[in-house]
C-alpha cells in the first residue's frame, strides 16, 4: 500500500467529505421508476443530468410504460431524444432494452450486475448505478469526476474505468461506495474541475498531492 492509499488518509478524506457534502443518498436523475432511472441512466452517456432532466420530463408522459418504449418508432423517439446526442443509437438501445426487460424479466429491472449488462445499451457504468441507487447494493459508478478526481488523489493510477473501479473497491470501505460516487460527483462540479480547479477553497487541499494543485 503506497502514502495516497493508506487508510488513516482514506479515511480523513472520507470524513471530510462526509461534513463537507453529508451522507444522505441523492439521485440526480429524475425518475419515479426503476425502469425510469434505467433510461435515464442509458440517455445520460455523453450528456448532462440537467439536459436528461429536461428531456425526460416530457418523455415519461409521452411514453408512460415500459410497453410503451418496446413499441416506439425508432425514427419518432430519436426525434425525441435530439437534444441529448448520440440519439440513433440511445433510441435503438432503450427499445431493446424495453424488450428484453419485458420479455427476459417480466417488466422489473434486475438486480444484479451480470442480469444487467444482459440489456442493451448498459455497461458496468450503468448496472452500479441500478445496484446503488435502485437496490441500495454498494456500487462503484465510475464517471468522469470519479476517474479524475480518484486518480487526482492517488486512489488509483488507471484511465480504465474497470480497473478504476476495482481500485476503489480494494481502497475505500464496503459502506461508503456509494456515498463516494454522491459526495465526488458534487465535488467535482463545485470545486475539482477538470481545468483550473478551486484548490484555494478546497476541503481536501492539505491531503491532495495532485500535480493539478493550482495553490
Amino acid at each position: 500500500m503506497n502514502n495516497s492509499t493508506d487508510s488513516t488518509r482514506v479515511q480523513q478524506i472520507l470524513h471530510i467529505l462526509d461534513e463537507t457534502y453529508g451522507r444522505e443518498y441523492v439521485c440526480y436523475l429524475n425518475h419515479e421508476t426503476p425502469w425510469q432511472l434505467l433510461i435515464a441512466v442509458i440517455l445520460s452517456a455523453q450528456c448532462t443530468d440537467e439536459r436528461v432532466n429536461i428531456v425526460t420530463k416530457d418523455l415519461f408522459v409521452k411514453y408512460p410504460s415500459l410497453e410503451a418504449f418496446a413499441n416506439a418508432n425508432p425514427k419518432e423517439l430519436e426525434k425525441d431524444i435530439y437534444s441529448i446526442g448520440f440519439h440513433k443509437n440511445k433510441s435503438k438501445n432503450i427499445i431493446g432494452c424495453a424488450n428484453k426487460l419485458i420479455k427476459n424479466y417480466n417488466g422489473i429491472v434486475p438486480n444484479t450486475m451480470e442480469d444487467l449488462l444482459t440489456l442493451d445499451g448498459v455497461g458496468r457504468k450503468t448496472a452500479n448505478v441500478i445496484l446503488g441507487n435502485i437496490y441500495n447494493i454498494p456500487s462503484i459508478v465510475v464517471d468522469t469526476h470519479v476517474k479524475r478526481i480518484s486518480r487526482r488523489l492517488g486512489f488509483t493510477s488507471s484511465t480504465d474505468p474497470t480497473i478504476i473501479e476495482k481500485d476503489l473497491m480494494s481502497v475505500l470501505p464496503k459502506e461508503h461506495w456509494i456515498l463516494y460516487n454522491i459526495q465526488i460527483i458534487t465535488f467535482g462540479r463545485n470545486i475539482c474541475y477538470a481545468r483550473n480547479p478551486k484548490c484555494n477553497t478546497c476541503p481536501l487541499n492539505k491531503l491532495c498531492n495532485s500535480k493539478d494543485k493550482t495553490i
